[in-house]
């Protein structure tokens, strides 16, 4: 389904990755691995195509990301390592128009629910600037339960959560993985994948002792 070929990226004078190529299939979880900027946010914006590559392209469904930009943003969801969401509107009015942008038609009634499961009972109508830093991590990832995108793409998704909402998102993505879906995550947290069929990729040099 996503398919990565000969890719390569330079920043500035430095080449953080060259002749990277994998395949990401359904049912399969990618787990990215490096020390801090070895280029892990890259390769996930350069993925989802918010970054052009050096050399090198993309491929989804065994086309290039760039000749069908529309139909790829419907089938992917990014969630970086920043929120993304409006300080000063609510979690339901957050969601309601990540949603509209995502071309999804889901009702109030769906928001609250989710939010709900979340762990975000009470907190729906509150200006999100007055949340913690984990429940905003928390309204964020509420998407993940409205999205229909097969493809998930998820930089640092486990930070900021307490363990009962890290279990709870490692519950999230195993459903996802067991209908079907695929996904491509970072993490520096000592979190057990063991969603579906788990594979790593490694960027960078690995320093003396590391596995």
């Amino acid at each position: 389904m996503l398919e990565v070929i000969n890719l390569e990226c330079i920043r500035g004078n430095r080449r953080l990755f060259s002749g990277l190529a994998f395949n990401l299939e359904r049912g399969e979880l990618l787990h990215l691995q490096g020390h801090n900027g070895s280029g892990k946010t890259t390769l996930l914006r350069t993925l989802c195509g918010l970054i052009a590559p050096t050399q090198g392209s993309v491929h989804w469904k065994g086309t290039n990301i760039r000749r069908q930009r529309d139909e790829f943003a419907m089938d992917m969801l990014f969630l970086g390592h920043l929120n993304g969401i409006k300080a000063d509107l609510t979690p339901v009015e957050n969601l309601r128009i990540l949603c509209q942008l995502d071309g999804l038609n889901i009702s109030d009634k769906n928001i609250w629910q989710v939010l709900e499961k979340m762990g975000l009972y009470g907190h729906e109508e509150l200006p999100v600037r007055v949340l913690s830093q984990g429940q905003k991590r928390r309204v964020t990832q509420a998407r993940l339960l409205l999205s229909k995108a097969p493809l998930w793409l998820l930089d640092e998704p486990f930070t900021a959560l307490d363990k009962a909402a890290v279990d709870f998102l490692q519950t999230v993505i195993a459903e996802h993985l067991e209908g079907g879906g695929m996904a491509m995550l970072t993490t520096h947290q000592k979190v057990a994948l063991t969603s579906g069929e788990v594979r790593h990729l490694q960027l960078g040099w690995k320093k003396d002792g590391d596995v």
